[in-house]
């Protein structure tokens, strides 16, 4: 018998053309008028409501197909499942045929998740905290960060991701980069997701940071972003897997560091650019299909999927090199505090991507708020900057499509949040030492605006998605 409020939610989606059943945490929905559609399918802990927009949007994404051919095969969705504000639920795991969907991915690619630990203890850290504050809000949030590029870094990053920036660096390392320890940048290009280096182009970035000569000053680079991204300082709090931790240098005891953060302008740029230009490829006189996720069909448009994707690969590059430079900065100022302390790099994945399907050259696929957690593949999944952390292992399960969830996701909107009072204990802030220029920022990224990341950890272990090797607690957390 299902509990009342999930029998209103059925009847409710039911009167609206949609059927949704439940088998235990797993919730299936579909469109009904939609004939041969996959239906949707999504993990959720026990506890956690069912959200109906969010099944809407699961739905009309599997509904998704493209007039003159491919659509979506198959649907998932990770436990921090939550509706998105461009009509695609987040925790959403796509694989496509024939078709790539840019607005599936949206404006902020590659946003990702970056860990590092230190060896530091909490102690040592904090008692110098006020001053390693101080120097990280001007390289956050006051721009006094030194990070001039080469046109040759830029374009190079561009077409080849960290390889080819790094590449143009060693020949002409400027600012803060000179000082960086460029050998341990490139050692740790083995533990970032696909090397940090995908196939992309420097025609489809902004023309102001890719000039044929010179040297570029781009304000985006090393910046943290809005919304749910950060900067935080943690400390290791447990070692569950002794063994893989021991493998990936990491120690009860230490600090670490955690960084969300995406492509910035670059993703905004290419994201709407593609958006813009699926729709306005569509086929005239078709139905719009749902939620307005215009797709480009391979069967049809073959230059027009070859070049989105060569456009997302070029967004997806400067994310990567943009979490790599936030932790630069940070590291480097611990060192000006602590001397030579090693911090190398745990792993680095993205979010938001859409990568091909090794085997068949037709299919994709899209993450939309989910990380890739393939076997024996470090996964980083955060909680809200008042609750734990995780660092776990991949275990590759193929009916999540190699997935796991992104984080703990949203159970009450900004907008929502910043109606509240703001009073501390209401909003989970006790406790919290949060950086940031903007006390809304404060408000709307605090504890009470998340779900508990506890039953989302444990739900995908004892559904075989991952394995967790170690717990981390925040220390201090960055917010633009």
């Amino acid at each position: 018998m299902q509990p009342k409020n999930l029998q209103r939610v059925f009847a409710a989606l039911a009167r609206e053309g949609l059927h949704v059943e439940r088998d235990g945490r797993v919730y299936r929905v579909r469109l009904k008028d939609v004939e041969g559609a996959p239906a949707g399918e999504v993990l959720l802990p026990d506890e956690f409501p069912v959200e109906a927009k969010a099944l809407r949007q699961l739905a009309g994404l599997a509904a998704l197909r493209h007039p003159a051919g491919g659509g979506v095969t198959t649907v998932r969705a990770s436990p921090d499942f939550h509706p998105g504000d461009a009509g695609v639920a987040i925790g959403s795991i796509v694989e496509t045929e024939g078709i790539v969907v840019p607005a599936a991915v949206g404006t902020d690619i590659n946003c990702g998740m970056r860990l590092h630990v230190v060896d530091l203890s909490a102690e040592q850290l904090l008692a110098r905290r006020d001053v390693l504050v101080e120097r990280l809000k001007g390289d956050y949030f006051f721009s006094t960060r030194d990070l001039p590029m080469t046109a040759e870094a830029m374009q190079g990053l561009f077409r080849e991701g960290l390889v080819g920036w790094l590449s143009a660096v060693r020949r002409r390392p400027l600012g803060q980069l000179a000082r960086a320890d460029l050998d341990q940048l490139e050692q740790e290009i083995d533990r970032v997701h696909l090397g940090g280096a995908l196939d992309g182009d420097p025609r489809w970035a902004p023309e102001d940071i890719v000039p044929a000569e010179g040297v570029v000053r781009d304000g985006g680079l090393a910046t943290i972003g809005g919304g749910n991204h950060f900067v935080e300082i943690q400390v290791v709090e447990e070692v569950v897997d002794r063994a893989r931790a021991r493998q990936w240098d990491v120690r009860a005891g230490q600090v670490a560091i955690m960084i969300h953060s995406g492509s910035r302008g670059v993703g905004k740029h290419v994201g709407a650019m593609w958006r813009d230009r699926a729709r306005s490829m569509w086929p005239k006189g078709q139905k719009f299909p749902p939620e307005g996720l215009f797709s480009l069909s391979l069967a049809d448009q073959p230059e027009a999927v070859a070049g989105y994707m060569q456009a997302e690969a070029t967004a997806a590059n400067y994310g990567f090199l943009n979490r790599l430079l936030l932790a630069e900065l940070l590291r480097q100022r611990l060192r000006e505090l602590f001397g030579e302390v090693a911090a190398p790099l745990v792993y680095d994945l993205p979010h938001n991507i859409t990568l091909p399907v090794e085997g068949p050259a037709r299919r994709w696929i899209t993450r939309k708020g989910a990380c890739p957690a393939g076997v024996e593949q470090p996964v980083i999944i955060p909680g809200s900057m008042g609750a734990a952390s995780y660092l776990l292992v991949g275990r590759g399960s193929p009916h999540l499509l190699g997935s796991a969830s992104h984080g703990a996701g949203r159970a009450t909107s900004r907008f929502e949040m910043g109606r509240r009072g703001r009073e501390t204990e209401d909003l989970g802030l006790a406790g919290v030492d949060c950086i940031t220029l903007r006390e809304e920022r404060r408000i709307e990224e605090a504890p009470a605006a998340y779900k508990p990341i506890g039953p989302v950890i444990a739900c995908q272990v004892e559904a075989g998605l991952c394995d967790v090797v170690a717990r981390m607690r925040p220390l201090m957390t960055f917010k633009a």
